[in-house]
């Protein structure tokens, strides 16, 4: 892996780790903006609890080393959860507040494609 890959994947992945952490945390304790920014999306408030513990977890998971495919389960509902958000935002016409959703689903994209080889699941030229 050549050192401009490893800068992007792990200006990403912190970056990434970062987001999910902040909102994680914002998620778990229920802020009150939070909880009416959810319901006005059409979710139950529950929901902060599972996202929450969930993007916590994930954020640990990509941080560690080893535990490949752990990190690709971390990945895949990041990449879930960050779309189902984007997604969200359009259909209920919240577009103003899309951006952080998009940005994460970024990150999420960018830290997957550039991750190490020790990091994948399948190890490419062994």
């Amino acid at each position: 892996m050549s050192k401009r890959n490893k800068i992007i994947y792990w200006i990403a992945t912190l970056w990434l780790a970062l987001g999910m952490v902040s909102t994680g945390i914002v998620q778990l304790f229920k802020v009150k903006a939070e909880v009416d920014f959810t319901e006005n999306l059409g979710y139950p408030t529950y929901l902060l609890t599972i996202l929450g513990v969930w993007k916590l977890l994930g954020a640990v998971a990509v941080l560690i080393p080893k535990f490949p495919l752990l990190k690709e389960w971390a990945y895949a509902g990041f990449f879930f959860a960050m779309s189902g958000a984007a997604f969200s935002h359009l259909a209920t016409g919240t577009t103003n507040h899309i951006f952080p959703s998009l940005l994460l689903l970024a990150l999420t994209v960018i830290s997957w494609y550039f991750r190490p080889a020790d990091r994948k699941t399948i190890l490419v030229n062994q």
